[in-house]
């Protein structure tokens, strides 16, 4: 069984065993998941989304944000951790939408790079959710699984993501890489494996090791 054929199986047997794959931080337009996925930065998504209520509630805009600076959003954002680094990102990057892009959220990755904050994983989260483009999303759950199934041979972020585009059928890749944080925290987690419970055993090349 080449690669390609196994990342097929891969994509189909986790449809299978997770029909809901979306996005795990609350939001309603573009420039809500562009901050909110800043936050998530080494903070869980149930807390960024508790957060970004009053955020959202006191700020409604990229204008009021832009506006309110960054002293103002810490205030909100701290519980999310490096509270400062967070908000000034938001904040410029805010800015950058209403002065240079008219308050939209770009659809292009390169243009979404040029805002503070913002790396390619963040980058491809939002062009695949938000626009509906082939994307692959790099987490740390997607590195680590994809290498335990011996899909990828690599923890840099773009080489894995390079070669996840070579095989995965990229009309599924953004559903694929939200079913992987949904197996990744309740079956293949950090801390463990559990093959035994996996719809993934026939098709690991690590599995029960």
């Amino acid at each position: 069984m080449t690669k390609k054929e196994r990342a097929a199986k891969i994509v189909d047997a986790l449809e299978k065993e997770y029909p809901l794959a979306e996005c795990t931080l609350d939001y309603d337009e573009a420039w809500k998941l562009l901050v909110s996925v800043r936050l998530a930065a080494q903070c869980t998504d149930a807390r960024v989304n508790i957060v970004t209520q009053d955020l959202f509630a006191k700020y409604p805009s990229p204008q009021a944000l832009a506006d309110a600076g960054a002293d103002k959003i810490e205030e909100i954002v701290r519980p999310c951790g490096l509270g400062a680094s967070k908000a000034r990102d938001i904040a410029k990057s805010m800015r950058m939408l209403v002065d240079e892009y008219g308050g939209r959220v770009p659809d292009e990755i390169d243009e979404l790079l040029k805002l503070p904050g913002v790396g390619r994983k963040s980058a491809n989260l939002i062009v695949g959710d938000v626009y509906g483009k082939p994307a692959v999303v790099c987490d740390t759950h997607c590195i680590r699984l994809c290498g335990r199934f011996g899909l990828t041979d690599s923890t840099n972020p773009n080489v894995v993501k390079n070669q996840l585009r070579a095989i995965l059928p990229m009309d599924r890749a953004n559903d694929f890489c939200h079913r992987l944080v949904l197996h990744g925290r309740a079956v293949c987690t950090a801390r463990g494996y559990q093959c035994d419970k996996c719809c993934l055993t026939e098709l690991c090349e690590n599995a029960f090791k």
